[in-house]
């Protein structure tokens, strides 16, 4: 499963902890452990992340906020810098990879 594109908008798109990248984070890891979990997957089935920042002084804060989620996960991570996203308020964006084995699918009836 790939979950992509994923910003820190609240369920009315609208954007969380404007100019605070911990907010940002932590909005934009709920976004994706709500999309897991509507196709019957979790934060446990990720095997890669991939963030996108607009600021790489801001990496330990964001990854802080990654390790919360991930700490007993520990996913391939990559980190990159870019110029910007497609809002200027937007700090990060963040794509997941997960894998669920067809044990877990036919458990979950996917």
């Amino acid at each position: 499963m790939h979950v992509a594109g994923t910003t820190a908008t609240d369920s009315e798109g609208n954007i969380v902890g404007v100019g605070d990248a911990r907010a940002q984070s932590h909005q934009a890891f709920k976004n994706i452990k709500w999309a897991l979990e509507s196709v019957g997957a979790s934060l446990n089935d990720v095997v890669r992340t991939r963030i996108f920042v607009t600021d790489i002084s801001k990496w330990e804060e964001i990854g802080s906020v990654h390790g919360e989620y991930f700490k007993d996960i520990r996913p391939v991570t990559t980190m990159v810098e870019v110029n910007h996203l497609i809002n200027p308020e937007m700090i990060l964006e963040i794509e997941v990879e997960a894998i669920l084995s067809s044990t877990e699918k036919d458990r979950k009836g996917n």
